[in-house]
């Protein structure tokens, strides 16, 4: 009896799955197996998964796949199956119920939430993991008749889950500080719209369509844990950023009234899924077809094209070109279903002022590229000072005032003696390379070497900009050597010590991007990251405990690194901040001690004498999720070397 999966997923709260595994009475061998089938193939239909668990999530259910021919040969097996056989088929069923529910969770549950519970996530993963291995290893095989090949295949997937348990995962850091940095910055500038647009890229929460569903899922999820959780308030804030890049109007989440407009035409009428331009997510009125062969609005996809993008927004492949057809068929359908139903398409938008207004914009950008090079100072200067507020605006405007050639004017300017001039410069090229398309035509401008001079010798503000620009180059991994080897490095760390709130925080998280790389851990020990970081431990008015303890745990994992931070009144500072930090201040400082302490236990004795193990006891029981296993993986380090009291 094979279910209708598609039907029942989007009825309640979990499609009509919720029950599914939970047997109810005693279940036939025929009903198992059809009902777990049934999962398998519903796992298959999934189209994609979140970002940070999609590695996890194919590798999930690429295995489970593996168990449909054995549970083909179970529905061909002539004997009656025993008692024992079915109680085995009705665990392994559970377990795969619960790797189903996962999947389904990754798929469709909120993309900010999964990004900062990354850790807890993958406990889950584990948890699933080790189901799977137990109701797998308890199969009596003989008994089911299992041919050799399936059963070989079993082991293979038995093989692969047992290292997926042994695998430790990594965190993403990168997105960690990023989230770290636009959930602490409170002043709204230049650098704060870079790193919530490089964030919402990571996230894939870059378009309309996606934050309207990522609204959804928001929604449902403050459901399941209640609308004052802080948690909950924390993904709204973020959300809302993201929305007013877009330029979306910011509308309270948690209000069920709180509808589109397109759901609240008509209770009962539901628009036909296909009639939805996969962009905006509204009815369409002039569908066109792309080279991919999907359908759009045709304003809309114009709109993609035109912020150089060369992408199917649905599929994602390259497109083989960008011209578009109009698609009668569809056209003609939504057409006659509007007629029928009595829906009246929303009245079109005045396109010719649109599209004046943007000829007329582009002609301003042209005239003050051009201005660029004027021979006068004051058109120079305020040439400049535009084109770094046009910089500002919107992807569409930054990739216009790349390609009518301001960059490699803006570059040359850097060197001008003008500081006015100059500090203009380094934030306009700060604000275009967002587009990630811009930072390979900064790199390949040598501006590299100009922004570092900058840091080295401009004004404050230009040293804040400049460390910013550096921060967002950097995400071009080749940068971070070049960057390097330019003598980037200490002048970033000087700016740490010595600038202002806002520089000190420009500069860490440059010089956390330019760690990641193993050999700049060295150069930033040796330009003298460590004393400024510790000083940021001890302050804890500047709110940047958890971004230097994200740095500090990256040069933990280099010997250089471990000598510098390795004495006592570092230790009793861990100590301080596990006792009395915030929940995630302590997670990372959790973190930062076991790393020293897995490769000197001299550390564990120092942190025990200032009194941490009350502490750490506390945390496993109630800290973050992530802070819990580090704090289980020190007091597990405390008790191989004997030292608990």
């Amino acid at each position: 009896m094979v279910m209708d999966v598609g039907e029942r997923d989007g009825d309640g709260e979990d499609g009509g799955w919720e029950n599914m595994g939970e047997d109810n009475g005693t279940k036939s061998p025929t009903d198992l197996v059809d009902e777990t089938v049934s999962m398998i193939e519903y796992v298959a239909r999934f189209g994609d998964y979140r970002r940070a668990q999609r590695k996890e999530c194919y590798n999930l259910a690429r295995r489970m796949k593996i168990l449909l021919p054995f549970f083909d040969e179970i529905r061909h097996h002539g004997s009656p199956i025993s008692h024992n056989c079915v109680a085995s088929l009705s665990r392994l069923k559970k377990a795969i119920r619960l790797a189903m529910k996962l999947l389904k969770t990754c798929n469709e549950g909120s993309k900010i939430h999964l990004a900062l519970e990354s850790e807890a996530i993958m406990i889950k993963f584990h948890n699933a993991y080790v189901k799977l291995t137990q109701a797998l290893e308890e199969l009596p095989f003989d008994e089911l008749e299992v041919s050799d090949e399936v059963r070989e295949q079993i082991e293979l997937m038995l093989t692969q889950l047992t290292r997926a348990k042994k695998r430790t995962d990594t965190q993403d850091i990168e997105l960690a500080v990023d989230l770290m940095a636009v959930s602490s910055k409170t002043d709204e500038r230049n650098a704060d719209i870079a790193i919530v647009e490089r964030l919402a890229k990571k996230l894939d929460l870059h378009t309309v369509e996606d934050l309207k569903i990522e609204t959804i899922a928001v929604k449902k999820l403050s459901k399941e844990r209640g609308s004052t959780a802080e948690s909950i308030q924390q993904i709204i804030q973020l959300l809302n950023k993201f929305k007013q890049v877009l330029g979306m109007e910011i509308t309270n989440v948690l209000d069920d009234t709180d509808t589109p407009q397109k759901l609240s035409k008509c209770h009962s009428l539901v628009i036909p899924h296909e009639f939805l331009c996969p962009i905006t997510l509204e009815i369409m009125r002039d569908p066109v077809i792309v080279a991919s062969g999907q359908t759009f609005e045709r304003e809309s996809i114009q709109k993609w094209f035109d912020s150089n993008h060369r992408t199917c927004p649905k599929t994602r492949q390259t497109l083989a070109h960008l011209s578009v057809a109009p698609n009668y068929a569809l056209k003609n359908l939504i057409t006659q279903w509007c007629e029928k139903n009595n829906f009246h398409l929303p009245k079109k938008e005045d396109q010719a002022s649109s599209r004046k207004f943007f000829v007329d914009h582009e002609d301003e950008i042209s005239c003050l590229v051009e201005q660029l090079s004027s021979s006068q100072l004051e058109v120079q200067r305020k040439a400049v000072k535009n084109i770094r507020v046009l910089s500002k605006e919107n992807p569409e405007t930054r990739v216009l005032i790349a390609k009518h050639g301001a960059i490699p004017r803006l570059v040359k300017l850097l060197s001008y003696p003008d500081s006015k001039i100059q500090e203009h410069a380094v934030t306009a090229l700060l604000n275009l390379s967002i587009d990630e398309s811009n930072k390979r035509l900064i790199t390949d401008e040598h501006a590299i070497p100009a922004i570092i001079e900058v840091l080295q010798n401009g004004s404050m503000e230009s040293k804040e900009n400049s460390a910013a620009a550096l921060f967002s180059l950097s995400m071009l991994d080749e940068n971070k050597v070049t960057i390097a080897l330019e003598n980037g490095i200490p002048p970033l760390v000087d700016l740490l010590q010595n600038g202002t709130i806002r520089g000190k925080r420009d500069a860490v998280t440059a010089l956390f991007s330019l760690s990641l790389n193993q050999l700049n851990k060295v150069r930033a020990i040796e330009a003298g990251i460590v004393p400024p970081l510790m000083l940021l431990l001890e302050d804890k008015k500047l709110g940047m405990v958890d971004e230097a303890l994200s740095i500090l745990l990256l040069l933990a994992t280099h010997a250089e690194g471990r000598h510098e931070m390795g004495q006592l009144s570092f230790i009793q500072t861990l100590v301080d901040i596990i006792k009395d930090g915030t929940p995630k201040n302590k997670e990372c400082a959790t973190s930062v001690l076991l790393e020293l302490s897995s490769n000197n236990y001299s550390h564990i004795l120092a942190a025990l004498q200032f009194g941490v193990y009350e502490h750490l006891v506390q945390i496993a029981e109630s800290g973050t999720n992530r802070a819990q296993r580090k704090a289980n993986g020190l007091l597990q380090l405390m008790s191989k070397s004997e030292q608990i009291p």
